[in-house]
């Protein structure tokens, strides 16, 4: 097993940081996420090492994986980190619901956010770790967006019968498709209304 996912922790010097139990201390906390930031900058994705972090940081390598007991789960605190907190609006119209969520990601995507967020996707192709836990981050955004579209099926503006998943991953998918192949300068208006239509 290499260093970087064996989860023991080796002795740690007098100026570690430490944790305090389960709860993330703050402090170290945010050593630890600046630490792997400024790695992720300096080398890369790829070059995102957890003994790395974790001696950059000054933090314990078991307090390093009982936070994040993963790479993937470290490189998308990260991200997350770095995003804006997403609004999911209720104006009482899906089309507009949707396309406010659009056009918010959309802006979010054009700074440096889109690149890291790129990037991610790309490593998730060669370490099944990224790929897990960009799964799992896509399910938790799906579903987020799925009570927009609850609440529509709920007014009656789409059918009863209707997987709300469907128009809200049908949206995702239609987002990240524009983030990889670098269109999110294009329209989206129409896209959005036609998958707002009830018809």
């Amino acid at each position: 097993m290499s260093a970087d996912t064996d989860t023991q922790a080796p002795a740690e010097p007098n100026d570690t940081r430490h944790s305090i139990g389960a709860r993330k201390n703050p402090e170290t906390e945010a050593a630890i996420l600046d630490a792997a930031a400024e790695i992720i900058a300096e080398k890369g994705i790829g070059g995102l090492r957890m003994e790395a972090v974790a001696r950059r940081a000054k933090a314990g390598k078991a307090t390093l994986y009982r936070w994040w007991p993963t790479r993937g789960t470290l490189l998308l605190a990260v991200y997350q980190r770095k995003k804006p907190h997403m609004t999911y609006r209720d104006t009482g119209s899906l089309y507009q619901d949707l396309l406010h969520f659009a056009n918010d990601l959309i802006t979010v995507w054009k700074g440096d956010n889109g690149l890291f967020f790129k990037a991610i996707i790309a490593e998730a192709e060669s370490d099944p770790d990224v790929t897990d836990k960009l799964r799992e981050y896509h399910a938790e955004r799906l579903e987020a967006l799925c009570a927009v579209t609850r609440r529509a099926r709920d007014r009656g503006d789409i059918p009863a019968d209707e997987d709300p998943t469907i128009r809200a991953e049908m949206l995702i998918s239609l987002l990240w498709q524009r983030l990889i192949n670098n269109r999110l300068d294009e329209k989206i208006d129409g896209h959005v209304r036609m998958l707002a239509n009830s018809d």
